[in-house]
């Protein structure tokens, strides 16, 4: 059963972000929409040279998603990117060098 009633819409970030520069973008999808809608809307391939999109790591408000999860009013949709480092093995590698002065 959907809770979609014609012409309702909501509103809802899209954020990209690199170490140099982020960007964002609020939409307005229609009621029912998924990530994936947001993220063909957004566009990022036209407006961000270069975005790399790995579907596997989206997050809303920092909660994993996949494209197919729905999204409510007021959503905040991060494209996250891989990380650089195990943070692991960072602390190991800055406590094998000690502190920093």
């Amino acid at each position: 059963m959907t809770t979609e009633r014609t012409g309702e819409t909501i509103r809802v970030d899209v954020v990209y972000a690199v170490p140099e520069r982020a960007w964002s973008w609020t939409l307005e999808l229609p009621a029912g929409a998924v990530v994936e809608h947001a993220l063909l809307a957004a566009e990022l391939g036209q407006r961000v040279p270069g975005a790399v999109i790995d579907r596997g790591l989206l997050a809303v408000f920092g909660r994993p998603v996949t494209p197919t999860d729905a999204l409510r009013d007021g959503d905040r949709i991060e494209i996250l990117r891989p990380l650089q480092a195990d943070p692991k093995q960072a602390r190991r590698s800055r406590a094998a060098t000690g502190p920093r002065r």
